[in-house]
């Protein structure tokens, strides 16, 4: 599983060609999301309230590190770690 960050039980990734639009994978407790890293809006899936604002919030200070890592991953060129939520 090719996980660029870890915090608070969520695991945060980005898959090699994956498909578009550009977006990160967030798991928690058996759950996942997908969200656009454009404008954080959800694609699909599903967190609880709780791990969603930890997501967003998380992901609005790493949004170009998001996209550098999406740009690096449609290139299958290794992923860069992000720093977790503090």
């Amino acid at each position: 599983m090719p996980s660029i960050c870890s915090f608070y039980g969520i695991t945060i990734c980005i898959y090699w060609n994956d498909h578009n639009p550009p977006h990160f994978h967030a798991k928690y407790a058996g759950q996942e999301i997908l969200i656009i890293i454009k404008d954080l809006s959800i694609y699909s899936g599903f967190l609880p309230s709780c791990a969603l604002g930890l997501v967003l919030d998380w992901a609005s200070e790493h949004q170009l590190e998001l996209m550098e890592n999406w740009d690096l991953a449609q290139s299958d060129l290794k992923l860069k770690k992000i720093e977790p939520l503090k």
